[in-house]
Formats: structure tokens, sequence, C-alpha cells
């Protein structure tokens, strides 16, 4: 956490726990949300997202989101706030941050707060500052696929200091203040519980885990992802039917990269790529789809386009560049011929 909170900056709390999903539902609580409340997110995230909202009591509000970013959209989410409004949680989809600043503004007048899903963003710099640097509340995973790893495990970062108590005794079974005593080798035998907790503490040993990786962000994972994504986007330059998003690669450090293939192309890219063993993925699948959060009701148009033409290629630390070239040479096969 000392690590991970003078590699951010910006004089925060840094509270580990075991998952990124955790991250955000005890942030969610500790913001004080819950039986009756509700929090904006866009649909276009992971499911984690919308069940980390749900496991509060609180219910996730769909959104839709913007065409050239997949964030959520302001003024969507402007026109779906009730009386219940307690948060907006935007995601950092593909590590981009969207239009933070306009949703810090739309927050701020009825005075809600802002829980940043950054799972795909660590390491990234947004305005000059380190992503968790700024910001109310900022939730990280670090998952086995994530920028960097612990295995399993995510964080909470924060400059609340009565949000930071509350997830350090949720994070231990609402023990209170049971972190200063377990972390110094102790334990807590006469306690208290006022809150609901949860088995959620990050483990030692993938801490250790993610201390190491910690130390290579900078010099390897991050420029390489980086320089992967710069490779894409100049290999698949006026390639029809396919656009990406226009990110500034470096500051911002891809966890994903999604491409958009128009005119109905998505399925047959992805089953060429699967005719060569290349794995792509889609991310992801709206949540106002899914049964549990409203099985497609509500129509939120921009999302569902995006879904129909996402297409997730390869992209992680240990990606060669012969390999990357064949994923786009199958991809172009299939567009150009």
């Amino acid at each position: 956490e000392r690590e991970l909170a003078q590699f951010i900056g910006g004089n925060r709390q840094v509270i580990c726990v075991n998952t990124g999903t955790a991250a955000l539902q005890l942030a969610v609580q500790a913001c004080g949300i819950g039986h009756g409340d509700e929090v904006l997110v866009p649909t276009l995230t992971f499911v984690a997202s919308f069940q980390a909202v749900s496991a509060t009591g609180a219910t996730p509000v769909a959104c839709d989101v913007l065409r050239d970013s997949g964030c959520l959209d302001p003024e969507d989410a402007a026109r779906r706030i009730t009386a219940r409004t307690k948060a907006i949680m935007p995601v950092h989809y593909a590590s981009g941050a969207g239009a933070l600043k306009k949703i810090y503004e739309l927050a701020s007048k009825p005075g809600l707060r802002v829980i940043e899903d950054a799972a795909h963003a660590f390491g990234g710099v947004h305005n000059g500052a380190r992503v968790g640097a700024t910001g109310d509340v900022i939730c990280f995973s670090f998952d086995g696929i994530k920028n960097i790893t612990s295995g399993e495990g995510g964080a909470v970062v924060t400059a609340d200091a009565t949000v930071a108590n509350r997830i350090k005794d949720a994070r231990l079974l609402g023990v209170g203040k049971d972190t200063e005593k377990r972390f110094s080798g102790q334990r807590s035998w006469e306690f208290d519980v006022t809150a609901q907790g949860w088995r959620y503490h990050m483990s030692n040993v993938f801490a250790a885990l993610g201390r190491a990786q910690l130390r290579r962000l900078e010099k390897e994972f991050g420029p390489r992802r980086a320089q992967l994504a710069r490779q894409y986007v100049k290999l698949l330059a006026n390639v029809p039917q396919l656009r990406h998003l226009n990110l500034d690669y470096g500051p911002i450090v891809p966890h994903i990269f999604p491409v958009f293939l128009s005119n109905g192309k998505r399925d047959a890219v992805r089953e060429a790529l699967c005719a060569e063993n290349i794995e792509s993925g889609i991310h992801y699948k709206p949540n106002h789809l899914l049964s549990f959060y409203g099985g497609g009701k509500l129509k939120l148009p921009v999302a569902e386009e995006l879904y129909a033409q996402m297409l997730t290629l390869p992209l992680h630390f240990e990606l060669t560049d012969a390999e990357q070239n064949r994923v786009v040479e199958v991809v172009r096969r299939c567009l150009v011929g």
C-alpha cells in the first residue's frame, strides 16, 4: 500500500483488497450508499461494475456511452439523475478517461460521489497526473491480465480519510481498527462491529507479487503495451470498415485494444482469427441487456451499436512483433482482400 501510494502520488490513501470487484463494492458501501440508492454506471463495462453496486443493495442505473471513447456519456447520465442518485461510476474503458471532467462537473451540482472504475487504467497519466492521484474515489484491479497483477487483487485510492477508514474495517469483517493490528502481527480479541463487513483483504503472498510487478511497470510493462498499441494504429491505418479509439498511448497504458468493424464484418473477422488459433474478445456485452439488469427493456443505442461492432485484438506484454503482424495480416485479409 505504501509503495502504491508513492507511485500514484497526490497524498492519497491506498487500501488493498482481494479483487477489483471488492474494491468497487467497498467504495460504494464506504460512501454510505445502499438500499434505495442509485448509482449511474455506463452500460459498456464488465458486469463486475454492476454487481459491485447491486451487492450493496443499491441499484446500478445503466447509462449510454460516447461513440468515440466507449466511456460514460455525461448528457445521458444527467437525464438519469433522480432524488435517489447518490454516485456516478465512470469507467476508464480501454484505459481512456473519456469525458471525466464533465462527469465531475455533473456530480458537483447535486453533490454526488464519483467512484471511478479504473480497472483498465493503472499506471496511466491523465492531465499530467497518475490515474488515482486526483479525483474522489478510484478503484483498480490487479488480476492476472491487468497492467500489473498481484495474482488476484485490487485497491481503492482516495484522499477521504472517512471513506478510507471504513474500507479498512469493512475488508476485515467490519472489525473496528483491525487493519493496524493485523498488519503489525497482532490480533483484535476484544472488538466491536458496527457495520457489515467482508473477507476482502489482500493476502501477503499476493501483495508480494504485486510489489514485484509494480517495480517492472514503468520500464517494461507500460512501454511495451503502449508500443504494441501504437503499432496496431500504424498497421491498421486505412483499413476500410475498421476504426479504433484515438488514445494517447504512452501516457495511457493500454489494457485492451478494441477495434470497431462496421457493415456486419465483426463476426467474420473473429472467425478468421479463430481459424488461425488467434484469440480475440468482445469487451463488453452492455449490462442493460443482461436479464438481472433489465434484459434490454431500456434502449441505449450507442452502446448497442458499439457492441455489434467491437472486437478486441491480442495485447499483452509477451506478444511479439511477429505475432502482432500475424493478427493484422488476418484482419487485413478479411477487410481488404
